[in-house]
């Protein structure tokens, strides 16, 4: 007799490595040649990574997809995770800088996951502020990017400490993102 389950089997695109989400040919996270030299190579590089990593888990999905709230009662979702993650990059701009922050992007707290609904409108709206949002954090952190121990902003937060706070934030979603994905579609992390 089998049992049948609404859990979706494991799964990969791998063949070299069955076990991994993809074969390191086809990573575009991973580099040819030596690794980067340098702290602030290696910041740049890492925080570029995590973030790829987060789109590569939200790849593929359609709407209803990334809005599922995949370990009820939780309300996190891959596409709540996009949203609070925008949201995040935007608070760490307003904390750099000096002039009037900018306003929050959803709302109140946990607005960001609850808004995250399977409309695709809301999806393209996400990765578009993720995006913006991103970009904009760059060009102000950019400048000073040469004294990594520079200070910024009403926070005089060091541009190291910034940067490390970037790649905790993403590693500690992308596990997140790994395990939702898996709920949705079985697509194992790596």
């Amino acid at each position: 007799m089998s049992h049948m389950s609404d859990q979706p089997a494991r799964w990969t695109q791998a063949t070299v490595y069955p076990d991994m989400w993809m074969d390191p040919d086809d990573d575009p996270r991973t580099l040819e040649g030596p690794a980067p030299d340098g702290e602030l190579a290696v910041l740049l590089d890492y925080i570029k990574n995590y973030r790829l990593t987060l789109l590569l888990k939200c790849q593929g999905l359609d709407a209803e997809q990334l809005a599922r709230r995949s370990v009820p009662p939780s309300t996190m979702s891959l596409l709540g995770l996009v949203r609070h993650l925008a949201r995040v990059e935007r608070d760490w701009h307003n904390w750099i800088t000096d002039g009037e922050p900018l306003p929050k992007l959803y709302g109140a707290r946990d607005a960001d996951f609850e808004g995250a609904v399977a409309d695709q409108a809301v999806v393209d709206a996400a990765f578009a502020d993720l995006e913006r949002e991103q970009a904009a954090l760059d060009a102000t952190l950019a400048p000073h990017c040469g004294d990594l121990g520079a200070r910024l902003g009403r926070e005089k937060l060091a541009v190291r400490e910034m940067m490390v706070h970037i790649i905790d934030e993403y590693a500690r979603h992308c596990g997140h993102a790994d395990l939702l994905r898996e709920c949705v579609d079985g697509r194992v992390g790596q």
